[in-house]
């Protein structure tokens, strides 16, 4: 296995879309910090590249020069005011400051941040009233200690201690020892309410009849587990000449493929101006593609989880938790890591180590045919590019992983680990709201819903999107055997037209097409949208999750581009009354038939708990594709030349090897006749 190669932090960034270094953090909080009400309480939550658009890169194109923008919001940890600021970093000034109206209805916070997290424990544990909580409980003053509490995304109600004000909800699990797993004994019936402004517990939940706390452990760190399987050989990766990619600071290209990495405090990774070389042509397809939000809403009504719906995006920030990847266990084979400039929650600049891990890997056969009547045999093998992250938000760890194959195809795949969120159960009744996985020990019923939002671009143009579903043709003189099907298509031409539901009954799908070129067969270029069909928003219309996350009750939504429209859920879903979002952006109707548009698709898994989900869950995935349909005049992936990997070997052979004889290397899985 190659050494590791990591990604250096740029000083000086070398392209308008490269994320703000730490230098231009620094320079950014300070030119904001000075301006503040109070430095020793000015917290910034977010703090990015504010990127330009389309129109100012071809300017670029052009020869002129782009200015350098930082995005900065500022909290008040005192006061609860909220600024975003528009910092140019050309000419050292702040250029904008817009006070957040997050007093009035709708709400609406800044995120989570890990300060946060460390106060709300301090609070909950000096509250008395938890406390008296906690030892009706029979956890006495000394093991309080070990209480762990976990504070979490408080939803909203419309109850007066949200209306406007900085709270999260906290919940609590019984530890005997700081490296217990806590999801294993959750204390039932009590939740603590925390304004952090005001610093103290301002409602608390305390249910009788007491539910005692499961009993078992169930610990699961390496190095509890005394029976390890031992029948397990090494498997190697192994590139000797190295990786096929070339990495210059943030641009990446791989065989035809080229595009730009970046990374923000919300979405975690992002790629901008994904394009693919078909012969002499440079030809684009996505401008920019992230994860803009995803929502887990919890289907138990009982007092420690009807309000459960964490916005792990918007209320916390993939991009903020992301993990440092280790080599050799979250990445395998020769990898390139990309380290992201980030600020804290205090304004100081910092490097995410390990933050983006990029590498090739084989994915089976790309292409094959064995042709009888003349000994032709050729087959391909398929290598995709790699470019993923993972993100731990409280207890549950999602993994994205962008791919990217030799033919074309884009994919996106979230990958769900972690722990699931758990409830206590009086030993011998039933649990109406999900699975057990233990003696007393339930998982509750859930949703996990992300939203991906793409920027088209196929082909430098205007581009439509077209919806199709296949039917049945009727018994009749133009299908006298029944044999025959049709392909129903229409044209989304305004943005209420767009807000679809996949159907994998009759096969619906989507293709975003340039409606302004002619492929080689006199039809517009595109690229078919391939999704599951998985359930949507479950919670009841009207519920305040189905105001909040109106994103997940549709699996397509396309909308004219506008810089201001962002994200899925809206710009701050944190104690937000709902309504924001896509939901509202439709609402406009703007035409998006050859337009500059955004294609937003809602993906997901729903999840019924079960013992073999404990005590960490073995990975869920989730996703979908994007495969060329009429991009290309033919398959892209026929030029790459036969290969046989020399490293495998035949089961029983050692290096080739068996009964004293080498193996045929002239077997080749690419032989043809003329060999």
């Amino acid at each position: 296995m190659s050494n590791e190669r990591r990604q250096k932090t740029k000083t000086v960034p070398q392209h308008p879309l490269d994320p703000l270094t730490v230098e231009e953090i620094s320079a950014a909080c300070n030119l904001v910090g000075i301006a503040a009400r109070s430095r020793e309480h000015c917290r910034f939550p977010v703090v990015r590249l504010e990127e330009p658009g389309k129109e100012d890169l071809r300017r670029l194109a052009d020869g002129d020069g782009i200015p350098r923008q930082a995005f900065v919001l500022t909290l008040d940890s005192a006061t609860g005011e909220a600024v975003e600021h528009v910092v140019d970093l050309t000419r050292g000034a702040v250029v904008q400051r817009k006070p957040l109206r997050n007093s009035a209805p709708p709400y609406g916070q800044p995120p989570i941040m890990l300060e946060d997290v460390m106060r709300c424990e301090e609070i909950v544990k000096a509250d008395a009233g938890w406390r008296a909580a906690m030892r009706r409980r029979g956890i006495t003053e000394q093991q309080i200690k070990l209480v762990q509490v976990d504070p979490f995304s408080s939803g909203f109600f419309d109850r007066s201690f949200e209306q406007g004000r900085r709270i999260v909800r906290a919940v609590s699990y019984f530890r005997e020892d700081i490296r217990d797993n806590g999801y294993a004994r959750p204390i039932e019936g009590v939740v603590a309410v925390v304004d952090l402004i005001l610093g103290k517990v301002v409602d608390l939940s305390d249910d009788d009849p007491v539910i005692p706390i499961p009993a078992k452990k169930r610990n699961y760190a390496a190095a509890l587990n005394r029976s390890p399987r031992t029948d397990i050989k090494p498997l190697n990766i192994e590139q000797p000449d190295g990786p096929s990619f070339r990495v210059n600071g943030w641009q990446v290209e791989w065989q035809k493929w080229s595009f730009r990495v970046g990374f923000t405090p919300r979405e975690g990774l992002v790629l901008h101006q994904l394009a693919y070389q078909d012969g002499e042509r440079k030809r684009s397809l996505i401008h920019r593609a992230s994860v803009t939000e995803m929502v887990v809403p919890y289907a138990d009504p009982s007092t420690n989880h009807y309000w459960k719906s964490a916005f792990d995006a918007g209320e916390y920030g993939l991009g903020v938790l992301a993990n440092a990847l280790e080599l050799g266990c979250d990445c395998l084979g020769h990898i390139h890591y990309f380290d992201i400039p980030a600020a804290s929650c205090f304004g100081e600049p910092q490097v995410m180590k390990n933050a983006i891990c990029m590498h090739e890997e084989d994915y089976g056969i790309l292409w094959k045919h064995y042709e009888f009547r003349n000994g032709l045999f050729e087959v391909r093998r398929s290598r995709r590019l790699v470019i993923s992250f993972f993100a731990t938000v409280g207890n549950y760890d999602y993994g994205f992983y962008w791919y990217l194959y030799q033919d074309g195809t884009i994919q996106l795949e979230a990958k769900l680990t972690g722990i699931i969120q758990t409830a206590a159960v009086h030993g011998g009744e039933p649990y109406r709201w999900g699975g057990m996985v233990d003696d007393n020990l339930a998982g509750p019923t859930h949703q996990h819903f992300f939203n991906v939002r793409m920027h088209m671009d196929l082909d430098d143009g205007g581009n439509t999107v077209t919806e199709h579903e296949f039917a049945q043709r009727p018994w009749g003189a133009d299908n006298p055997y029944g044999n025959a099907f049709d392909l129903r298509s229409r044209t989304l031409s305004r943005e209420l037209d767009a807000c679809s539901i996949a159907d994998g009954r009759v096969g619906r799908y989507w293709k975003i097409t340039n409606p302004n070129a002619t492929n080689s067969v006199g039809s517009p270029p595109g690229y078919k949208l391939i999704v599951t069909p998985s359930p949507l928003m479950l919670a009841q219309e009207g519920s305040s999750v189905h105001r909040r996350a109106g994103f997940a009750t549709r699996h397509i939504w396309v909308t004219a581009y506008d810089p201001a429209q962002k994200y899925a859920s809206g710009d701050y879903p944190n104690v937000h009354a709902g309504g924001d979002g896509l939901p509202t952006y439709v609402r406009q109707n703007r035409n998006i038939e050859n337009a500059d548009i955004v294609v937003w698709h809602t993906f997901g898994h729903t999840h019924v708990c079960k013992p073999e989900d404990f005590p960490v869950m073995p990975v869920e995935y989730a996703g979908f594709m994007l495969k060329p349909n009429g991009f290309f005049a033919a398959n892209p992936a026929d030029d790459i030349p036969p290969d046989r990997n020399s490293r495998s070997v035949q089961a029983g052979l050692h290096d080739g090897i068996r009964d004293g004889r080498r193996a045929d290397v002239a077997d080749t899985c690419c032989r043809t006749t003329s060999e």
